[in-house]
């Protein structure tokens, strides 16, 4: 099976689609594309409703040179292009989240819980984004470990220096003689940068420093995980492999937004704990190679 995988440019929607591709064991050949002129994506959403297709809409960055089983994407600005490339190549099309604006006429869309997507026999609903663990050999414990994910500021939330010390505190207390690990991410705010600096960690990586990213060997070694709520894709990788509990710190008291919605729902169902000061053990594992298969359905 090859895939053809189009790309909007950001790397979290960009993942999802590469995540598939592994998981169907497919080679895949990725294109990003854009609309020739913003006016011509509000077109698109016109065009969709009426049922035209037109490649005059979008620019792919390099030509195709290959014959495909399937078109995948994630990301506003790649849905038309995916409708249209499907209905010329004669091959499936298929969305890693839902796509919205758009009519759900795709012939498969994986969407999330939290986007409440409707009832289709297209539509299969995931309780966190599509993901791909593999291990790189960045970290390797000798012992018993703690991995501490920091993600940073977004649209929602903005970190808080004083509550983030107040959990790494609680970690260090209460894991004492365990290597504790720590990575940020390239959102991470330089102040957090710098308390983080602050903490004897067995191992650390401060991004904007040395980028590179032990997320899948926090997962795959140590006991306990605890990740910032400010990711869907950070959160999706650690309930996907291994063996870890998922703690989810949260940055803030609003809980009126997506990351939340989808945490409590994940809580419930055993996969992560809301940290509240006290610890959990969940650990279950969300099988998206269970799910991957429904392509071939």
């Amino acid at each position: 099976m090859t895939l053809l995988i189009l790309s909007d440019g950001r790397m979290g929607h960009l993942n999802q689609s590469i995540a598939l591709a592994k998981h169907l064991g497919a080679h895949y050949e990725i294109r990003s594309v854009h609309f020739t002129c913003k006016a011509y994506k509000l077109l698109s959403y016109l065009l969709d409703r009426l049922k035209m297709y037109t490649p005059s809409l979008f620019k792919l960055d390099q030509p195709l040179t290959q014959n495909y089983d399937g078109i995948v994407s994630a990301g506003s600005s790649t849905y038309y292009a995916n409708k249209t490339l499907s209905r010329k190549l004669g091959i499936k099309s298929v969305t890693m989240m839902l796509p919205q604006s758009y009519r759900y006429d795709f012939d498969l869309i994986f969407a999330q819980a939290h986007d409440n997507p409707p009832k289709q026999t297209n539509i299969i609903t995931l309780p966190a984004n599509f993901s791909y663990v593999e291990p790189k050999g960045l970290f390797a414990p000798k012992g018993k470990s703690v991995g501490i994910i920091i993600g940073g500021n977004n649209a929602l939330f903005r970190m808080d220096k004083a509550h983030l010390k107040s959990q790494l505190d609680f970690i260090f207390e209460q894991f004492q003689g365990c290597e504790i690990a720590v990575t940020t991410s390239p959102r991470t705010p330089k102040e957090i940068e710098k308390l983080v600096g602050n903490y004897p960690f067995a191992y650390s990586v401060i991004f904007s420093n040395t980028k590179i990213n032990p997320i899948a060997d926090f997962v795959a070694h140590c006991e306990v995980v605890f990740i910032t709520i400010d990711s869907t894709s950070m959160i999706s990788e650690a309930i996907s492999y291994g063996t870890s509990c998922v703690e989810i710190l949260p940055l803030g008291k609003t809980q009126n937004n997506k990351f939340f919605t989808m945490t409590q729902t994940l809580e419930k169902e055993g996969y992560l704990h809301l940290f509240d000061g006290t610890l959990a053990h969940n650990s279950r594992k969300i099988d998206f190679n269970h799910y991957a298969q429904k392509v071939n359905a």
